[in-house]
């Protein structure tokens, strides 16, 4: 309860700090923006209450909008696995088995051959895409095959 408190007390100084700072939308925008978006057709009070209504929620969602961009780069992370293939490495045949530096191991999923003769133990990416389905990118030349998770 004593941290609820904290927050709020917080989140009035942090607005009350902004009033005095905001400089209001029609001075963060070009005018030609502000005309764009139609802004220059509203009164002196319908422009303030906009105003208002902005700094309050960029004040008092602030908090809500760093967590929500904390959760989209966990979800990005979770979605993207990136590692080296360990061992050598000359690229894929049709049924390559690709072991991660991670402890991961792949097999090509899809048919397919490609020669790699770049650097030992190159860094790969592996996605999901909308379906739900990985495709292994080998990030330093950018060749790409659907995966599978083994192990």
């Amino acid at each position: 309860m004593k941290n609820v408190a904290v927050i709020l007390l917080g989140l009035l100084a942090a607005t009350a700090i902004a009033e005095e700072k905001f400089p209001g939308i029609e001075n963060l925008m070009t005018a030609r923006e502000f005309r764009d978006a139609g802004l220059d057709q509203l009164d002196e009070r319908e422009l303030k209450a906009l105003n208002a209504w902005l700094l309050n929620y960029t004040a008092g969602e602030a908090a809500v909008l760093i967590q929500s961009n904390d959760e989209v780069k966990k979800a990005k992370a979770e979605a993207e696995i990136v590692s080296n293939i360990k061992g050598d490495f000359t690229g894929w045949t049709g049924e390559t088995v690709f072991r991660l530096e991670n402890g991961q191991i792949w097999r090509q999923r899809l048919s397919g051959r490609y020669k790699y003769s770049g650097p030992p133990n190159p860094e790969v990416r592996i996605s999901r895409n909308f379906m739900g389905f990985y495709k292994m990118t080998v990030t330093d030349t950018g060749k790409s095959i659907g995966v599978k998770l083994v192990n």
